[in-house]
């Protein structure tokens, strides 16, 4: 397949989004082309372009998560064929990113979507269960994970039950996923925080005990207590502004271990007052780290199928690529509440 397609461009560093044509690009070795049905909206979709950060290669395409149709399939590709419906992780370059009508999809990245998934409820799952895992089992990479044993390897369902987690901003994407793959590693309690009227939703994939998200580190330090009096060894920010490491430092229990999806911003007078706690800055976008071992694109379609692992909530923001604009104005200004906001590039004009 050959000629152009419509993208959603941002031409220089913080400029502004343009849409315009490019080139369809022709899968290599271990690639799939795929048509992209549905596109995945994230934070750091936005903050690269309000802070200049992760690409220098300007002009540059974004979107890290996308589902859609397999049109061509490259050579060395076993267990893909054309018309096959996946979902992928997305980027980290041009070719590969989701905000464009067709991308290239690495295969150790790619699942196949059950037939009781939809393409929008499928791009709701790439970047949050890749982050999930890698962040909890990852052993001996750049970015390290927390070197736990995953669920669907090794007999590792409910290989840590008793022990309790604690998951800041449990309805983000990263921490819908994150509660779903704590349970079935049998962690608990699973203590997550999130704006209450999620409560029901949360429970329902496997919090224990959702905590108001606006409480303070006393307040909430207070309520977990309440709850379990084993020391809280294993902490995930999915947040990870410098206000929520700083909390999640201080509820780390000595020689426990703190998870971030962002750079570490601890305070460094905290951490000379509290030593021996482990710090893992587990960057969602340092895409080096993708092959690890976990195994968790293989176990993907099986778990999506039979309901282990649950979609999260989406939204459709109208417009196909044009869509992504306003989209992300509404992720920046906190206007979207546990769901995750997906576009339609084959319907742009």
């Amino acid at each position: 397949m050959s000629g152009l397609q419509k993208a959603l461009l941002l031409p220089t560093k913080q400029g502004q989004f343009t849409l315009g044509d490019v080139p369809i690009p022709t899968p290599g070795s271990g690639e799939l082309l795929v048509k992209i049905e549905s596109t995945g909206l994230n934070p750091l979709d936005w903050k690269v372009r309000e802070y200049g950060i992760v690409r220098e290669d300007y002009p540059v395409l974004l979107g890290y998560d996308a589902a859609g149709i397999v049109e061509e399939v490259g050579p060395n590709v076993q267990g893909f064929a054309k018309g096959d419906n996946v979902c992928f992780q997305a980027g980290p370059t041009n070719s590969y990113c989701a905000f464009q009508q067709y991308a290239l999809a690495a295969v150790h990245v790619t699942a196949k979507i059950p037939s009781n998934i939809t393409f929008d409820e499928a791009v709701s799952v790439p970047s949050g269960i890749n982050t999930a895992a890698m962040g909890l089992f990852a052993h001996d990479i750049t970015v390290y994970g927390a070197k736990l044993s995953p669920p669907w390897k090794d007999a590792g369902i409910g290989k840590h039950a008793g022990k309790p987690i604690l998951i800041l901003g449990g309805s983000s994407c990263v921490g819908h996923f994150t509660i779903q793959v704590a349970r079935l590693s049998g962690f608990s309690p699973i203590i997550t925080t999130a704006s209450l009227h999620n409560t029901d939703l949360l429970k329902s994939i496997g919090a224990t005990h959702v905590l108001d998200r606006n409480l303070s580190a006393d307040a909430l330090h207070a309520e977990i207590t309440k709850i379990t009096k084993q020391p809280i060894e294993l902490v995930w920010d999915s947040i990870s502004e410098p206000s929520t490491q700083n909390m999640a430092y201080d509820l780390t229990s000595p020689g426990g271990t703190l998870v971030l999806v962002l750079w570490d911003t601890i305070d460094p007078a905290k951490k000379a007052a509290q030593p021996g706690k482990n710090v893992i800055a587990h960057i969602g976008a340092d895409f080096a780290v993708w092959e690890d071992g976990t195994g968790t694109w293989q176990a993907l379609p099986k778990l999506l199928e039979n309901g282990s692992i649950k979609p999260m909530r989406t939204e459709v923001s109208e417009g196909g690529l044009n869509g992504i604009v306003p989209g992300l104005e509404r992720l920046k200004n906190n206007r979207v509440s546990a769901a995750k906001l997906v576009v339609h590039p084959q319907e742009t004009v």
